[in-house]
């Protein structure tokens, strides 16, 4: 009898014992663009890492309204830790500024986790037109804009793009006029630059590096503070010194959950991913993307956060672009 209640004790014990206890519950890694994208492609990869620290993660795409979509999902999801979203540097420093009507608050809605990677953008031209002008650094296209304000263009993916704002930028601290000439988006911005109907862009280096490979744009300086390794010859604006010699402008993302997620499951996410990063698999995932991981603590990626979100605020008041 004394064993039969043995038995009995432990089946109504594993009963009563919480759901998650036996089965975790997944984390849902909220992606607020499409499939294929590097966001996207990052995500996996590290979901597919960190199963074995934090269980299944699964990875959604909610794109819209330029990635608000996804990112206010995230906002207003149960702060504990089943939900997570990829933020970028449009849904937490851009999209604030350029929207004339957010669903969320950038910095007050969300627990920043860590960040990911970054990507440099790059500014380059038309081959033919840089042959034309004589332009074969960023001291030459300086010059040259000085000399004949408001004769060259650059081309974006559109009002606020980050190519845009990069644009908008140089301007500023080089004290230069270009016409800005927006498109429906970064694909066929690229396309007017090679064409020639544009004369330089500031584009992505990963969507920009196959084409400056094989000659057809010609790669003038990354907008980063410091070089890639990906492609350590290509020097920065900021090494042309002067009024340029602080620019630094880049795309990033990482990783935030909502607004009070507890500092015990912050730590631990934040623990996961951070190791995920330093694994050479995924290091390899990233070079492949021309990115390069970030990881750190919450605290050092909320700072950075808080700071790109108060650089963009000048950077899209000044360009004057709005989304109603």
């Amino acid at each position: 009898m004394a064993k039969r209640r043995e038995v009995l004790s432990l089946v109504v014990a594993t009963l009563a014992a919480p759901a998650f206890a036996q089965s975790p519950k997944p984390i849902r890694l909220i992606v607020p663009y499409p499939p294929g994208g590097p966001l996207d492609i990052v995500a996996r990869a590290l979901a597919e890492k960190v199963k074995d620290s934090l269980g299944t993660v699964i990875v959604e795409n909610k794109p819209g309204a330029g990635g608000n979509l996804g990112a206010d999902l995230a906002a207003k999801a149960a702060p504990d830790g089943a939900t997570i979203v990829m933020g970028a540097v449009a849904t937490h420093a851009i999209n604030p500024w350029l929207y004339t009507k957010m669903p969320y608050d950038a910095l007050r809605d969300f627990t920043p986790i860590t960040g990911v990677a970054q990507v440099p953008n790059v500014l380059v031209m038309n081959p033919e037109t840089a042959d034309k002008l004589g332009v074969k650094s960023v001291a030459d296209l300086v010059a040259y804009a000085k000399k004949n304000p408001g004769k060259l263009n650059y081309g974006s993916g559109g009002n606020g793009s980050a190519g845009h704002l990069a644009g908008e930028m140089f301007k500023a601290q080089a004290g230069v006029f270009m016409v800005h000439i927006p498109y429906a988006g970064a694909n066929p911005a690229q396309l007017a630059l090679l064409s020639g109907q544009v004369d330089l862009n500031f584009d992505n280096l990963a969507a920009a590096s196959a084409n400056i490979k094989a000659g057809k744009l010609r790669a003038l300086a990354l907008t980063t503070a410091k070089r890639s390794a990906a492609v350590p010859e290509l020097p920065t604006i900021a090494e042309s010194g002067g009024a340029l010699a602080g620019f630094d402008i880049h795309t990033w993302f990482g990783l935030f959950g909502p607004a009070k997620l507890p500092a015990d499951v912050t730590q631990k996410l934040n623990k996961a991913f951070v190791e995920a990063l330093a694994a050479p698999d995924i290091k390899a995932r990233l070079a492949t993307l021309l990115a390069e991981p970030i990881g750190g603590s919450p605290e050092a990626f909320a700072a950075f956060v808080k700071a790109e979100n108060a650089k963009y605020e000048k950077l899209v008041k000044a360009s004057g672009a709005k989304v109603e």
